[in-house]
Parts: structure tokens; C-alpha cells; sequence
């Protein structure tokens, strides 16, 4: 198997905090961890999720929730309706 490198340009900060978390959860490198999440990634046997923009969304939908409910936005029920 052929090798590559792969060169991500990262702040100095952020390469000190992921390497600390790496060895704190148990990998032997920022690299390690690195590879592993990439095979994972490749074989789609890994959910990417950012917990921030769900948080994001949910808050938006439920503002939306609470205008539909005092009246603020109408209801639509078809397409016909929206145009």
C-alpha cells in the first residue's frame, strides 16, 4: 500500500489541545487518532454530528414553534397556499 502525506495547516494552540486529548482518551498520537477517524470516515461506519449547530437548529424550530403558537405565523397546507 502506497503512502501519503496529508498537511493540515492548524494553529499551534489547537495542535497542543488535540494531542493532550488524544493521549487523555488513550491513543498514542494526534496522528493515531487522526488515522483512525479517517478509515472510519471512509468506510462510513462513522457519524459526523456538530453538537453546536444542532443546538443551533433546535432553537430556531422551537422559536418558530412558539410564534406559530401566539398567532404570528400561518399555517400552510399546500403549495397552492405558499404561492
Amino acid at each position: 500500500m502506497g503512502r501519503t502525506i496529508l498537511q493540515i495547516p492548524v494553529s499551534k494552540e489547537l495542535r497542543v489541545k488535540a494531542e493532550k486529548a488524544a493521549l487523555i482518551q488513550g491513543f498514542s498520537s494526534l496522528q493515531e487518532v487522526i488515522r483512525v477517524f479517517m478509515k472510519k470516515l471512509a468506510d462510513f461506519s462513522i457519524n459526523v454530528s456538530f453538537q453546536e449547530e444542532e443546538e443551533k437548529m433546535l432553537a430556531i424550530f422551537k422559536k418558530g414553534e412558539r410564534e406559530f403558537k401566539k398567532g404570528k405565523l400561518k399555517e400552510i397546507r399546500s403549495l397552492s397556499e405558499l404561492i
